[in-house]
């Protein structure tokens, strides 16, 4: 089923629960870039993946949501390197933003020991964060 209807809204039922707690804009690039992808692949967890690329370009995850990013790129390497990259992802994460974003984000979410982190280590400690988060709102759905 497609996730936007005709007029490019995301059609909530049909998102993963961290766009349904996100901002529309962020729900609406998901869906269209996902039907897209659909048309041209039929193939929905490639699909999938495409629009999680797309998304990753302007958003990170936060926590159990997306949050619009201070600038676009792309998040790690993966998402920089295209469909035949096979590096990590950093699962939403911005790795390529600042140590001190990270740092802020990582005191948002209460991470501890953030201080002596180093870069590579609060990214780590972020998606850690961000899954718990994810986690602890399934529950309560």
């Amino acid at each position: 089923m497609p996730k936007a209807d005709k007029s490019g809204h995301a059609r909530k039922s049909e998102l993963p629960g961290t766009l349904r707690r996100s901002e529309a804009h962020a729900q609406a690039t998901f869906a269209q870039t996902y039907d897209s992808a659909m048309e041209d692949y039929d193939d929905g967890e490639r699909a999938a993946r495409t629009a999680y690329a797309s998304l990753k370009h302007s958003y990170e995850k936060v926590g159990d949501h997306w949050e619009k990013k201070d600038s676009a790129g792309p998040s790690d390497g993966q998402a920089k390197g295209g469909k035949d990259t096979n590096r990590p992802t950093a699962g939403g994460v911005d790795e390529n933003a600042s140590k001190e974003h990270l740092y802020r984000l990582a005191k948002k979410l209460d991470v501890p020991g953030r201080s002596s982190m180093s870069k590579a280590d609060l990214v780590d400690a972020l998606q850690k964060a961000n899954d718990r988060k994810t986690r602890q709102s399934r529950e309560k759905e």
